[in-house]
């Protein structure tokens, strides 16, 4: 509890730092490229293009949902993809990338994988904007349904930063923890029901959906196509948000023991 305690203050008292931080970590990300902040929108737009053109034209494999073209269907699951992928490896690898802050600063430690979190998130806000357009283009308005859609964006900022407050500690300590959350990552994105349908499997085996919706991923590729394509509140799937909130518990748990055990341990390791 006292550790918990204490990473709170450190955020409250450094809350400043942590948003000049998350506004010097975009620039960072996009200075000196020629088109700038246009790689936010060519990453996502070029990968979502590749693999509807791979499923919908090559294999034949993406339907469309109702009166929804499978393209809108793939955007609302994958569009959050590129913030949690970005944490995944980013939060556990964001006290090496800025260990200065650590060795020579003495900058919080735990606040660091949240102005990381904070830096992604606000890509993700400008291309969900860019999201309700294409689906006002297509005819698809926004509805009541829509409103819920911040709820699951503070859940995925929450659950990922929590994720980042775990892993850089052992990411800091051990280089094979970072090769290992690599070598994971495109296992958690192919078994996540990003690029196929969570609901199929739940058909013939909801012991296996339910055991899917332990993954954060899952949970929030679900959510955000509830808000855009099955139209279901948040409160109507209580097993699925039950499930995610353990996950996130359990997490948090090993996060502020592995600062507890580190925190001390980092500096000289870095």
């Amino acid at each position: 509890m006292k550790t918990i305690i204490k990473i709170l203050k450190e955020h409250i008292v450094w809350r400043s730092q942590i948003f000049k931080l998350a506004k010097s970590d975009i620039k960072k990300t996009y200075s000196g490229a020629a088109l700038g902040w246009a790689w936010t929108l060519i990453k996502p737009s070029v990968t979502i293009f590749v693999f509807w053109f791979a499923f919908s034209i090559g294999l034949k494999l993406g339907k469309d949902i109702g009166p929804y073209p499978y393209i809108l269907w793939l955007i609302a699951g994958y569009i959050p993809w590129f913030f949690m992928s970005d944490m995944l490896t980013g939060g556990a690898g964001s006290l090496r990338k800025y260990s200065y802050l650590v060795t020579k600063v003495k900058f919080p430690i735990a606040t660091i994988p949240t102005f990381v979190a904070l830096a992604q998130f606000a890509v993700h806000l400008m291309l969900m904007v860019i999201v309700i357009l294409i689906f006002a283009g297509f005819g698809f308005f926004p509805d009541l349904y829509l409103l819920q859609l911040p709820i699951y964006m503070l859940l995925m900022l929450v659950s990922f930063t929590i994720w980042g407050l775990f892993s850089s500690m052992l990411g800091a300590i051990s280089k094979d923890f970072l090769n290992l959350v690599k070598s994971l990552t495109m296992a958690v994105f192919w078994l996540s029901g990003i690029m196929w349908d969570i609901n199929d499997i739940g058909e013939h085996h909801p012991w296996l959906q339910t055991i899917l919706m332990f993954n954060p991923v899952t949970f929030i590729a679900t959510g955000y196509r509830n808000c855009f394509i099955y139209k279901t509140w948040i409160w109507e799937q209580p097993i699925a948000f039950t499930c995610f909130s353990a996950t996130t518990v359990i997490v948090l748990a090993l996060g502020v023991w592995a600062h507890y055990k580190l925190e001390k341990d980092v500096p000289d390791v870095l």
